[in-house]
């Protein structure tokens, strides 16, 4: 009987450690809160936003990195809409050659991303230092207007001439829907 009491205020004192001890441990690390967290950087139904990280010894190179990164994400998000867009009206007036139209499309989208965008507004930028790796970290935050892009690719469309007549009236058609459900929506 008296092992029984031993091993029994063993197990109980074997029971709390376990208790304390994963309690106090969390098995996927600590929660780390980047900086441009939160809705105010992700993208919504009248912004396209996008965040860079850039890390480097020399604060000019983790800057460039950071906007480059930023940059490249937003021209992800709007190829995407793009496409989405695309397919959803050509699908609903049941046109032929969609595929064509929708591949035109986001190319223009692509060419229209590698040029100077007028709405592209850099609204937030932080830089730190770690003196312990001697590295900076540059944060930037883009965000372009969506009805704004869409009449900027619309100006686009006019200018291009490979496009056919149909192509054309078909891509004005689709972003004249879209910035107006946008319009709409504010």
């Amino acid at each position: 009987m008296k092992s029984m009491i031993k091993f029994g205020n063993l197990g109980l004192i074997l029971l709390f450690s376990v208790l304390i001890v994963s309690c106090g441990s969390n098995q996927y690390g600590d929660k780390v809160k980047d900086p441009f967290s939160g809705s105010k950087y992700e993208s919504n139904n009248r912004w396209f936003r996008a965040i860079g990280k850039g890390e480097s010894q020399k604060d000019n190179i983790a800057k460039s990195k950071a906007d480059l990164a930023a940059k490249t994400e937003l021209a992800g998000q709007v190829e995407t809409t793009v496409k989405q867009v695309a397919d959803q009206y050509l699908g609903e007036v049941g046109m032929g050659g969609a595929t064509e139209i929708t591949d035109k499309f986001a190319s223009l989208s692509r060419q229209v991303m590698n040029t100077t965008i007028a709405d592209l507004r850099k609204f937030d930028e932080e830089k730190f230092y770690d003196s312990d790796d001697d590295k900076y970290t540059v944060f930037i935050a883009y965000e372009i207007k969506k009805a704004a892009m869409f009449r900027f690719m619309k100006k686009q469309i006019k200018i291009d001439k490979k496009l056919s007549k149909l192509e054309v009236e078909t891509m004005e058609n689709i972003l004249d829907r879209q910035i107006k459900e946008l319009e709409d929506s504010e």
